[in-house]
């Protein structure tokens, strides 16, 4: 959590396959975003979770976590954080178990309050692109001291209007890693494109 707050952002990566994941996980770090999230929707996520991890260049962590079983594997593989899509309290249980930080997904008012309830560390507001960063403004009303981190539909075009509304942190998607850049291994488009991602944050074009 330090480094996604600091960063203002982690990357989500959803690909067919990733080739290389350290060197991914490396060009991502050193365009200004260390946290990143691979999902269990890639093949072979739990191999690549290990590579990385080893590495130990990044801040590796599980996305699209529904199970008790999937986080279990996610943290034996060296995840340091999880991800999940809604509200799930298997997934919590095993988070506070392992003193491992969980960002879970919400989207109401009724699923912030749980998500908190449950002990997530940041509340993932997906999908934001549904309302928009005033939703976020509208959410910080009720939830001042809250962490929300609103992912799917932010790009460099919107990031720093949803700090602006309140994020703590955005989370950069295909508009900085396109699954297909990804699966080819065109590292130098990533780095351009996670560049100029973190530009965008500070209201830079």
């Amino acid at each position: 959590m330090e480094a996604i707050l600091a960063d203002r952002a982690l990357t989500v990566v959803r690909a067919p396959e990733i080739p290389d994941p350290v060197a991914l996980a490396d060009v991502l770090a050193g365009a200004g975003i260390r946290a990143v999230e691979l999902t269990f929707t890639t093949p072979g996520v739990l191999d690549c979770l290990r590579e990385v991890s080893a590495a130990g260049r990044a801040v590796i962590g599980a996305g699209t976590v529904l199970s008790r079983e999937q986080a279990e594997a996610a943290i034996d593989a060296g995840a340091r954080f999880l991800v999940t899509p809604g509200v799930t309290a298997p997934v919590a249980a095993v988070a506070a178990q392992h003193d491992i930080p969980v960002v879970m997904g919400a989207f109401t008012p009724t699923e912030v309050m749980r998500a908190l309830d449950l002990g997530a560390a940041a509340v993932k507001i997906f999908p934001a692109r549904a309302l928009g960063p005033g939703y976020l403004k509208d959410l910080r009303g009720p939830f001042p001291g809250v962490r929300l981190i609103p992912s799917g539909g932010v790009n460099a075009g919107n990031a720093a209007e949803f700090l602006a509304h309140g994020a703590v942190a955005v989370t950069a998607g295909t508009d900085v890693v396109p699954p297909a850049s990804v699966a080819a291994g065109d590292w130098p488009e990533i780095a351009a494109r996670a560049a100029a991602f973190v530009s965008s944050l500070e209201g830079k074009p």
